[in-house]
């Protein structure tokens, strides 16, 4: 593991670069600029928190999460990879996959008056080969200007194709679940996880959630639109992505997971830009492939 002294010496920047001990373990790296502050876990490669200038802080943490050695953090963006969700072959594998619980490397990091950068990166090994039988080399890269931009980059370093599923698992904060609707999926096709994995179409402008939401819509989906009426703002997600996720947990089912508990559906709401459902990624060996979001905040009065 890289150690904070070595990491503040090599990719500190003054006032806009600082690693530190994290109260939910292990180290994060602080982000600061005119455009805001951020702050992001190398566990799990995590972003744990983002605050636009003039904005109050957008990402949502569960007031139960807990650090342990082998549990990702409930909240923030979370990296879903190399399989989102249930392993499609055997459920006793990790859900989301294995990189949500080790410690990426820093390899780079920039900053000026209006932007901060930041670059992580993990990469396969022999120890997870029962797990994912490929190789692969991974990059998050963290751009906080006006938007908070993450390209999450993958390279397949082995001699064989290898299929990829993924999310960066965005948790958004919310002021009221029953106050929010998204905008942006009018038309679209959908798989209803909470209702058998049937497909369905979006037959409404708005999306107001008002139970428990599971879905995984499919199609290219420039932007979608939180728009929340509490919080007086609207946060865009725009991708390039093949499929985004909407999920809400509501009542029953948050109060079975212990990291959310009672209530804890009320203030957050996820869209996650992902590869899942039908859209799979096929790497062929020494091809790339890179899934980004962009973030946007603004007031709605």
């Amino acid at each position: 593991m890289q150690e904070i002294a070595a990491l503040n010496r090599t990719f500190g920047r003054p006032a806009a670069v600082t690693f530190a001990a994290h109260p939910l373990g292990g180290i994060a790296a602080h982000l600061s600029s005119h455009a805001g502050r951020a702050t992001v876990a190398l566990y799990g490669g995590q972003v744990l928190s983002w605050e636009p200038a003039r904005h109050s802080e957008t990402l949502w943490i569960s007031p139960r999460a807990k650090p342990t050695a082998d549990t990702a953090l409930r909240g923030g963006i979370p990296v879903c990879w190399p399989w989102f969700a249930v392993h499609p072959d055997d459920p006793s594998k990790p859900m989301h996959g294995f990189v949500r619980t080790r410690t990426w490397d820093v390899v780079a990091s920039e900053a000026d008056d209006n932007a901060v950068k930041l670059q992580l990166a993990t990469r396969t090994g022999p120890e997870d080969a029962a797990l994912w039988p490929h190789s692969a080399e991974v990059a998050l890269d963290i751009d906080m200007g006006r938007e908070l931009t993450l390209t999450l980059t993958t390279r397949n370093t082995g001699a064989a194709t290898l299929p990829l599923t993924q999310a960066l698992h965005s948790y958004f904060r919310v002021a009221d679940i029953e106050r929010v609707h998204v905008e942006g999926l009018h038309g679209r096709t959908y798989i209803d996880k909470v209702d058998g994995n049937s497909r369905k179409i979006q037959d409404s402008v708005r999306l107001d959630i008002d139970r428990e939401v599971d879905r995984i819509y499919q199609g290219d989906i420039a932007r979608i639109a939180l728009v929340d009426a509490g919080l007086g703002r609207r946060i865009e997600v725009a991708s390039n992505s093949g499929s985004a996720v909407v999920w809400n947990p509501w009542t029953d089912r948050s109060a079975r997971m212990a990291d959310i508990g009672p209530g804890g559906y009320r203030t957050m709401l996820c869209i996650e830009t992902a590869n899942a459902g039908d859209d799979i990624v096929t790497l062929a060996p020494g091809s790339a492939y890179t899934l980004r979001a962009s973030f946007n905040v603004g007031k709605l009065f």
